[in-house]
């Protein structure tokens, strides 16, 4: 109607033609549909094929098709003649077909990219559980297909998919069946994809299936604000709906503040439809207040009508414009050609000018009705809600332009939406509740990936952000803080000599090498005694200053590592040690060859006061020097960190580079330590006036015992605590030595003079020979 008057006004489009139309229904059947075309074709209510009975009227081109498939079916009849036919209806490729359609045009963009902004709203407000109710018929499966593939891309999973049977096997229970079956769904999230016709059943929704906690995401070709009038309450209150961008029509708004029966009284339809929107009563009863002229369609809720163009309207303004342009420039061609037949419209010549036309609309918008030029739609997202008091709101909440860049194809302003009472914030609609920071999602086995547990992030790693897939490795020099949602930089550390752990040990191997020193030092003093003499002084001499050295080399083990302390530390305790032991071995078996040297005809006397061993203790250390020289020269010890032992901290070390030699080493000194124990051990009652080898076996006991448990200690034990280990296993052995080989001499020096001299040695002798004797002879 407003577009007709327009035109009719222009003094510039079609001057002395005055437009005209007619309104069929096309109900949701083919039956009604065919009849109401017939009913265009014959000029009246009785169809007649093939006859119009109305020859002053000049049907010129159709308007209709608010659906694909009504368009199809009006075209079974229309083409015969070769009518256009201007669809208004949403973009279907299939009408575009022109070999089987060639008189049907479209005006609505393409609408290819509905499903990516539809599933970008999903993302969005992290709706990951959503239901899809479609029409039953081929852009529903269309539709299906497309948002699905988009929505497994995204991770959003489908709950359940319900198929809106069409009219023709559309039953009574239908709506009841379906609604039941969305109200018993997890999902509170719905999208809902067809029109008005399709998904009618929808719209009769009442008790006991009143869904009021459900969002609905649909499109402006459903028109869910129309329910029956007796329905106090509307399923449908919170919708979520995608409409095509549409430019504002000057003076429309205006036109329908206007607009009243008494302006249009031949216009049947919109009196019926004034009546029932207003509750006006029939036409014999008195009209009630709201029915006079001072009434506007302006006051009507948007359940009954809305002030704003819907894009269908948009497309039924351009689609009258279109007509009245192709028109014009037909009969502009006719008068220069003097066509006598120039009052005779032929409707099939309107085709080629359709094809064509390309004008600017009252909003100065560009309209073509070539197909191949149509754009892909952009999308105004609007909302409607409708309060439990009967309010009703739509609003305009974002926008969605596929053609834009990524980033900025997408906006909503969440801020400006009122959810209804049911929500105060936005709705969840998930399968399973987020995975908070310090937890990643864990799926299912057997359920949709949107279906998953919250664990823990694993030891070393965190998760800073919600609902994440797999929680995220700390780089070397961080670790997980206590709540596992942030890294923090590591400490670097080592086992300092400022450290208490540290220092302990520190002055532990310096009083135990300057008590070493002193006792050197006591038996160089009293070195002519008996007791120093005693076993060979020199090899005394030698395992004393091992000694120290072992005492001196467990500080390089502690300190920041450098290359110079990594190449030095196992290769100065590896010979240290050596020599320690290898003297000990070389005391056990002088004691050995001293007593067998007193045995009349023995062989031993050559080696007695011989240089056998010193070099005994040459040989074995310069085995180790052969080993500890070919561990340096193939794959040396070097300054490493270990950012894994300790958590939060990076520690610093020597890392042993081969640990097959590291391990020779170790083995080496092993044999020489049980070498001496079974020496000793086996000698341990031999006659000795100070009992040397009594001592010696009971300090390579010791001494095997710490080094026996060393092993085990030093493979479970990380970071700075295996330096610790090692290096107390490096005092408590050479300790050993020392105390057990040592102080018991030393205490006889110092406390007991009388006993370190040769009188007394005599003497014990003495008694031990008579002692044996009696044994002897009790004995026999």
């Amino acid at each position: 109607m407003f577009a007709i008057e327009e035109i009719n006004k222009d003094p510039d489009l079609l001057p002395n033609i005055t437009l005209g139309f007619h309104i069929y229904n096309t109900y949701p059947s083919d039956v009604s549909t065919l009849e109401s075309s017939l009913m265009w074709l014959s000029g009246q209510g009785l169809p007649v094929p093939n006859y119009h009975c109305q020859k002053q009227d000049k049907f010129v081109a159709v308007i209709g098709g608010a659906t694909s498939e009504l368009s199809v079916q009006m075209a079974t009849l229309l083409e015969l003649y070769k009518y256009p036919q201007i669809s208004y209806g949403p973009y279907d490729p299939i009408l575009s077909d022109k070999a089987r359609f060639p008189s049907i045009y479209q005006l609505a963009p393409k609408e290819s990219t509905l499903t990516l902004g539809m599933v970008q709203l999903m993302v969005y407000f992290n709706w990951t559980w959503v239901g899809l109710v479609i029409s039953d018929d081929n852009k529903g499966e269309t539709f299906l297909w497309n948002i699905r593939e988009e929505m497994t891309r995204k991770g959003v999973c489908v709950t359940f998919i319900e198929k809106i049977p069409t009219s023709e096997k559309y039953t009574i229970n239908s709506h009841t069946d379906i609604m039941s079956r969305i109200d018993r769904s997890s999902a509170n999230v719905i999208v809902v994809y067809g029109d008005a016709n399709s998904l009618r059943t929808l719209q009769y929704a009442s008790m006991p299936y009143l869904i009021l906690t459900k969002v609905w995401i649909t499109t402006s070709h459903w028109d869910f604000t129309i329910r029956p009038h007796d329905s106090t309450y509307n399923s449908f209150n919170s919708v979520l709906i995608f409409s095509d961008q549409t430019k504002e029509i000057p003076n429309f708004k205006t036109f329908l503040r206007t607009v009243k029966p008494a302006k249009y009284p031949e216009n049947i339809l919109f009196k019926r439809f004034w009546n029932s929107a207003f509750g006006c009563p029939h036409e014999h009863n008195k009209p009630k207040q709201d029915c006079s002229q001072n009434a506007s369609l302006e006051i009507l809720p948007l359940r009954f009508f809305d002030m704003s163009m819907s894009s269908q309207s948009y497309n039924i303004y351009n689609a009258v414009h279109a007509v009245a342009w192709a028109l014009h420039q037909l009969l502009l061609t006719k008068s220069e050609l003097r066509d006598e037949d120039s009052l005779v419209m032929y409707p099939w010549k309107l085709n080629s000018l359709l094809r064509d036309v390309h004008f600017n609309n009252s909003a100065g918008e560009q309209i073509f009705m070539n197909g191949k030029k149509l754009s892909e739609a952009n999308y105004d997202i609007k909302y409607f809600v409708n309060f439990l008091n009967g309010t009703e709101h739509m609003m305009k909440v974002g926008e969605f332009i596929p053609q834009a860049p990524h980033g900025e194809d997408f906006s909503i302003n969440e801020n400006v939406i009122m959810w209804n009472e049911y929500y105060k914030k936005i709705p969840l609609s998930v399968c399973s509740e987020s995975c908070g920071p310090s937890y990643q999602k864990s799926a299912r086995e057997g359920e949709p990936i949107c279906c998953f547990d919250c664990i823990l992030c694993p030891e070393g790693q965190i998760s800073n952000q919600t609902d994440m897939d797999q929680c995220i490795m700390c780089a070397e020099d961080e670790y997980p803080n206590g709540e596992k949602n942030h890294c923090l930089p590591k400490m670097v550390t080592f086992l300092a000599y400022e450290d208490p752990m540290g220092m302990t040990l520190a002055c532990t191997a310096l009083v135990f090498c300057l008590l070493t020193l002193l006792i050197l030092g006591l038996f160089v003093k009293h070195q002519d005694t008996p007791i120093v003499k005693a076993n060979n002084r020199n090899l005394s001499y030698i395992l004393l200053f091992s000694l120290s050295q072992c005492f001196l080399s467990s500080l390089l083990f502690m300190g920041k590592p450098t290359s110079v302390t990594c190449l030095l530390q196992q290769t100065i305790f590896g010979i240290s040690f050596t020599m320690a032991v290898s003297s000990i071995l070389a005391k056990t078996v002088t004691v050995v060859l001293a007593f067998k040297a007193t045995r009349p005809g023995s062989r031993s006397r050559k080696w007695v006061g011989s240089r056998a061993p010193i070099s005994l203790i040459l040989v074995c250390s310069l085995i180790q020097g052969i080993l500890c020289g070919i561990w340096l020269l193939v794959s040396p010890p070097f300054p490493d960190i270990d950012p894994h032992s300790e958590p939060g901290h990076m520690i610093l070390k020597c890392n042993e580079g081969s640990l097959i030699a590291f391990y020779l080493v170790l083995g080496y000194m092993a044999f020489l330590a049980l070498a001496s124990f079974i020496v000793a051990f086996l000698a341990r009652n031999l006659p000795d006036t100070f009992n040397e080898t009594k001592f010696i076996t009971f300090s390579m006991l010791v001494f095997c015992s710490v080094w026996a448990s060393f092993l085990p200690t030093y493979q479970s034990t990380k970071g700075k605590m295996m330096v610790a280990v090692e290096v107390f296993s490096i005092l408590s052995s050479s300790a050993s030595l020392l105390c057990c080989i040592f102080i018991p001499k030393c205490y006889v020096i110092l406390l007991r003079p009388q006993w370190n001299t040769q009188n007394w040695i005599n003497h014990k002798s003495y008694a031990r020979r008579r002692n044996d004797s009696k044994a002897f002879s009790h004995a026999s």
